[in-house]
């Protein structure tokens, strides 16, 4: 397991350095690609950020054999998944109606077409794929 956030950490540096050398050393001049730099940078950060937390935590956890096994208690115990997935489901019904307002805003506010059209299509893929899972379960349970 260690192996695999080794790789993971020094993927996300490897991406935070071929941002930091597009954006130095490299000249774009479409304005698509401007933003490729800050992109790789970006998802570089969070992938080494992820990685490098997971060795840390594997490294603390492994010096204590009684609360790794506490930790693994606590994430698979069915009231704190409960309790996760009910969170979880208020926060969907929360973003439901902040997504709609954001795009009627928007929409009020003359934004450009095409940020409208972008929320719009985020905003019908997460329901689309509620409305999937939702049948989905129904069939399972």
């Amino acid at each position: 397991m260690k192996k695999k956030y080794y790789m993971v950490t020094a993927a996300g540096l490897l991406l935070w350095g071929i941002g930091f050398y597009l954006l130095k050393g490299v000249e774009l001049t479409n304005e698509f690609l401007q933003a490729i730099p800050y992109v790789c940078q970006g998802l570089g950060c969070g992938i080494f950020g992820y990685g490098a937390a997971q060795l840390i935590s594997e490294k603390a956890l492994s010096s204590d054999p009684e609360l790794k096994k506490h930790i693994e208690i606590e994430e698979n115990d069915e009231r704190n998944i409960a309790i996760a997935n009910y969170a979880k489901s208020k926060a969907y019904d929360l973003m439901t109606f902040v997504f709609g307002a954001l795009m009627f805003t928007f929409a009020l506010m003359d934004a450009d077409l095409i940020v409208i059209l972008l929320l719009v299509a985020a905003y019908l893929f997460v329901q689309g794929s509620a409305i999937y899972y939702r049948q989905k379960y129904e069939k399972e349970m």
